[in-house]
């Protein structure tokens, strides 16, 4: 069970650092990404997370809880950041967030499969300003992304 922590744990970890090569290597060829109203495949997911990398930085993150059950990896966490460049269409802010969520992720044998996440994306969006909250929408308008 300690190994499939690690396991789940290193996804994030690979992110923080942006080692994409090692997260493509985790993450199985048919991982599936579920969480805040979007659906993506690994290539995309990872993208997502390349995005997301240069929108932010000094980017930390606490793992507050995490439970295995099965093959299921349950990880509440706290992330710290700074918005300084473009994220799903919003402009950088130079503002510090706080970030809520919890992933849910299946590990099988030595790779993740599936991640379901919820985040405070309401609460990171208000941290970032009304102007930000309309790019959101804006975004979502626009590039329509996946939903399941």
């Amino acid at each position: 069970m300690e190994n499939q922590k690690e396991i789940a744990l290193s996804v994030s970890k690979s992110i923080l650092n942006g080692e994409w090569d090692k997260l493509a290597g985790i993450l199985s060829d048919d991982f599936t990404y579920t969480g805040d109203g979007m659906h993506f495949n690994k290539p995309q997911y990872i993208d997502f997370m390349k995005g997301m990398k240069a929108g932010f930085s000094d980017m930390q993150m606490e793992f507050t809880h995490v439970v295995n059950e099965g093959d299921l990896v349950n990880i509440r966490f706290i992330t710290t950041c700074k918005h300084t460049g473009n994220f799903m269409g919003a402009p950088a802010t130079n503002k510090n967030l706080e970030v809520g969520g919890i992933f849910i992720r299946r590990v099988q044998g030595n790779l993740v499969v599936q991640e379901w996440q919820t985040t405070d994306l309401l609460g990171t969006l208000s941290q970032m300003g009304f102007g930000t909250l309309f790019a959101y929408a804006i975004f979502n308008v626009l590039f329509k992304p996946k939903k399941k």
